[in-house]
């Protein structure tokens, strides 16, 4: 099934607790929709440029904006904007909720911010060309810097560098799953990698043709990381329990497929066009026929 959307997507999340997908488009105010189980779109203004998105499973999504972020609350659709004390015309790029419930933020000059309450600032650590991704696995931060095409991880006070590794020729994208990985999409040298973070070590690294791009992790049963190839709009299935991506399944997808999210109870794989090309929604994927 594919679903309209207010224009193209830049990011997307799924929320457990009111089992919602949460998309988040471009543009200079951007559109954030709300769908529910059923389809149902309901879509929320914002009134600043938004720049990545993080969910904390729990009904709140947290937006990057210039300064500071957007609270957004999933059920009612409100968004709350948080100034943050010191980044005043800071340009926040990426952003990331921690086990501990902290937030972190990056920005386009490089500076990883680790927040110690909803305002203040705890750490800054700026060893970056620019931030533009950041993910967690517990209380550890992975950077993601492309002109660098690193991945670097904090420690869990964010004021140093634990460990930093190149990744590929031009990674562009990173996802985690449950199994405590950090997967990253390496498009121009066309792989997935991935990487284990209590040490960072590259675990696994797999050729994917067609410009491999979004990603996503389902739990159980299926275990499968999923990988978008934008030149084909297609998307693929992968089994790492053998410690060697496996290929299970793969689906034709809408238009320019950059953006992944995954509903572990109902099993739905959800697609998200970086084109303007709508919402695909895969039930039951990567399930045995």
């Amino acid at each position: 099934m594919v679903f309209p959307l207010a224009g193209a997507a830049q990011a997307a999340v799924f929320d457990a607790r009111t089992g919602s997908l949460v998309v988040l488009g471009a543009g200079d105010r951007p559109v954030v929709t709300v769908v529910s189980s059923t389809g149902a779109a309901t879509p929320a203004q914002l009134g600043d440029v938004a720049t990545a998105m993080a969910g904390d499973n729990d009904g709140t999504a947290y937006l990057s904006t210039k300064g500071g972020y957007f609270r957004f609350d999933i059920a009612s659709g409100e968004a709350t904007r948080v100034g943050v004390e010191g980044l005043d015309g800071v340009d926040v790029t990426a952003i990331a909720r921690r086990a501990d419930g902290r937030l972190v933020l990056g920005s386009a000059d490089g500076t990883v911010y680790t927040l110690s309450s909803d305002t203040k600032i705890g750490a800054r650590l700026r060893i970056f060309a620019r931030v533009d991704d950041i993910v967690t696995q517990g209380n550890t931060a992975v950077v993601l810097d492309r002109g660098q095409t690193s991945v670097t991880t904090l420690n869990s006070d964010g004021t140093k560098s634990e460990q930093a590794l190149r990744a590929g020729r031009g990674a562009t994208t990173m996802a985690t799953d449950t199994a405590g990985r950090v997967l990253v999409a390496d498009t121009r040298g066309g792989e997935l990698l991935v990487y284990g973070v209590d040490p960072l070590i590259l675990r696994q690294r797999f050729p994917v043709p067609d410009s491999p791009y979004g990603l996503a992790a389902s739990g159980t049963p299926t275990g499968l990381v999923w990988v978008t190839q934008t030149e084909i709009n297609t998307v693929i299935g992968y089994d790492l329990a053998t410690g060697i991506p496996v290929e299970k399944v793969r689906y034709r997808t809408v238009q320019q497929p950059n953006t992944l999210a995954f509903d572990d109870t109902s099993g739905t794989l959800y697609v998200v066009s970086g084109a303007g090309a709508g919402l695909q929604v895969i039930d039951s994927a990567g399930a045995p026929k």
